[in-house]
């Protein structure tokens, strides 16, 4: 999983954070909300020779008319941030979390344990992986030794080709060899 970039990581960071932000105002503006449309008349409701208590109805169908209002920009706000965020993680490849990750984390469990288990598996992983270079790199080596026996005049091609994999020529040591105390 290759890091992203910077400034893309910063980009999606704070688009986050708006998309965030936005969601906080429409969870403020819903809890605030004020639905309620009718008016009442303090005047008529009040008897005669009392004093009228001012009461919040009376602004209240501008209220909620603001209320409305508010509310409507919150909610477009919120899409256009959903929005950024979708284009951004449309035009850029974002870091892709294993699903067995994901599913550790919802059981409850600690991803270090998955860390170290991928860890783990990937070490034996390896570990067949090399018994299995190093036991073709013996037959390889083998194989050469018994071709330059059966067929000497194949000498020189079989050292090549056990060169060419990674291994040393057994046939051009042996003829260096010889020939340096000859």
């Amino acid at each position: 999983m290759a890091p992203m970039p910077n400034a893309d990581h910063n980009l999606l960071e704070q688009q986050l954070k708006d998309t965030i932000q936005s969601f906080h105002n429409v969870m403020v503006q819903v809890t605030a909300y004020d639905s309620t449309t009718t008016t009442t008349n303090s005047a008529s409701s009040t008897p005669a020779g009392s004093h009228s208590i001012p009461s919040p109805l009376h602004n209240h169908n501008r209220n909620s008319r603001a209320s409305r209002d508010v509310l409507a920009s919150e909610m477009n706000a919120l899409s256009r941030s959903l929005q950024a965020v979708y284009r951004t993680s449309t035009t850029r490849t974002l870091p892709l979390v294993p699903p067995e990750l994901v599913q550790y984390v919802d059981d409850g469990r600690n991803p270090d344990v998955y860390t170290r288990e991928f860890v783990e598996l990937v070490r034996r992983g390896n570990q067949l992986m090399r018994g299995k270079q190093v036991a073709f790199a013996r037959f390889r080596d083998v194989l050469a030794g018994e071709i330059e026996s059966a067929m000497p005049e194949l000498r020189d091609d079989a050292a090549r080709a056990v060169v060419a994999t990674g291994g040393r020529a057994v046939g051009a040591e042996n003829t260096s060899h010889t020939a340096a105390t000859s």
